[in-house]
C-alpha cells in the first residue's frame, strides 16, 4: 500500500473548566495530593498505571525503530505528569474491554481517543474533554450510489461496516439499525472489506479517516457531513482523586498554549507515520 500521509484539515481543541472535587483512587495509592510550587497538585511522583492500544494513530502507537510508545497520548500525559509530578506507566491493552478494565480499578486510566458518553460515564469517571472530533463516511472512491448518510439510509441494500464497542458503531447503528451493520474488531479490517466490496461505507473519526485516504486515495474516500462531534477525554475509575489534578493540568496547558503545541505535532500535515510503520502490538504485556 502506498504511504498513509495524515492530513487533518481541522481539529478544534475544546477544554472544559477545572473539575472542582475528587474522590478515591482505583488501584493506586489514594493519598490527597498536595500543592507544587507551580500552583498545581502534587502527586509526589505517584505511578499511574495508563491503559493504551498502541494501535491508534496519532493518538498511540509503538514506534518500530525503538520499540517505544509513541504518539500524542504519551506526549501529552507525560507534560502533565511533569506539571503534577506523576510517573505514568503505560500498559497495552486491547480496545475491546479497556473502559470496563478501567472501571475494575485494573488501571487507574485509560487513554486512546475515548469518546465521552453518558452511557461510559455511569461506569467510568472523564477528565475534562482535550479535542473535540467529528465521525465521517469513509466510501470507495467511485462511489454514486449514494453521497451522504440520508441517502445511505434510504437504500436497504448498503452496509456499513465499523469497529465494535466505539461510538462509531454505535452511530452506525442508529443510522441504519444493527442488521445493516457489519462489526470488526479493528478499523484497518473494516477498511479492508470497504475496498473489498463487503460494505459500502465505514464510520469512523475524521481523523482517522484521513489517514486511510491518504493510506489508499486511489480506494476511498470521505463523504458527507458531520455524523456527529463529540469530546474525547481520559477514562478513570469512579471516584478517582486523578481526576482533579488532571484537569487543572489540562487547563493549565491550554492557558500557556503548550497542550496546542503538542496538538498541532500529531494532528497536522508533519506527522505522516502510518500503519504500515508502526510495530505489531503485543496487549498485556
Amino acid at each position: 500500500m502506498s504511504k498513509r500521509i495524515w492530513q487533518v484539515v481541522a481539529i478544534l481543541f475544546t477544554f472544559s473548566l477545572i473539575a472542582a472535587a475528587c474522590g478515591d483512587s482505583g488501584s493506586s495509592d489514594n493519598t490527597a495530593a498536595g500543592t507544587g510550587a507551580n500552583g498545581l497538585p502534587d502527586l509526589g511522583g505517584r505511578e499511574i498505571t495508563i491503559a493504551i492500544e498502541n494501535a491508534y494513530l496519532p493518538f498511540n502507537y509503538i514506534d518500530s525503530t525503538t520499540n517505544e510508545g509513541a504518539g500524542w497520548d504519551y506526549e501529552a500525559i507525560g507534560a502533565i505528569c511533569d506539571l503534577i509530578n506523576c510517573t505514568p506507566k503505560f500498559v497495552s491493552a486491547a480496545w475491546d474491554g479497556m473502559i470496563q478494565a478501567v472501571s475494575d480499578n485494573q488501571y487507574d486510566m485509560a487513554a486512546d481517543g475515548i469518546t465521552i458518553t453518558a452511557d461510559r460515564a455511569k461506569v467510568v469517571d472523564f477528565s475534562d474533554g482535550y479535542i473535540n472530533i467529528d465521525q465521517r463516511m469513509l466510501v470507495r472512491v467511485d462511489e454514486t450510489r449514494f453521497s451522504n448518510a440520508d441517502e445511505l439510509k434510504a437504500n436497504p441494500d448498503l452496509r456499513i461496516g465499523s469497529q465494535v464497542g466505539t461510538t462509531n458503531y454505535d452511530t452506525a447503528v442508529a443510522l441504519v439499525g444493527d442488521s445493516r451493520v457489519d462489526a470488526f474488531d479493528q478499523f484497518g479490517f473494516a477498511v479492508q472489506a470497504l475496498i473489498a466490496g463487503d460494505v459500502d461505507a465505514v464510520i469512523m473519526d475524521e481523523t482517522a479517516g484521513q489517514g486511510y485516504v491518504g493510506e489508499n486515495a486511489s480506494d476511498v474516500k470521505l463523504a458527507g457531513g458531520s455524523l456527529s462531534s463529540d469530546q474525547l477525554g481520559f477514562a478513570f475509575p469512579l471516584g478517582s482523586d486523578l481526576v482533579a489534578p488532571f484537569n487543572a493540568a489540562i487547563a493549565k496547558m491550554k492557558a500557556d498554549g503548550s497542550l496546542n503545541t503538542i496538538s498541532a505535532k500529531y494532528f497536522g500535515d508533519s506527522f505522516t507515520i502510518t500503519y504500515d510503520d508502526i510495530a505489531d502490538v503485543n496487549y498485556g504485556s
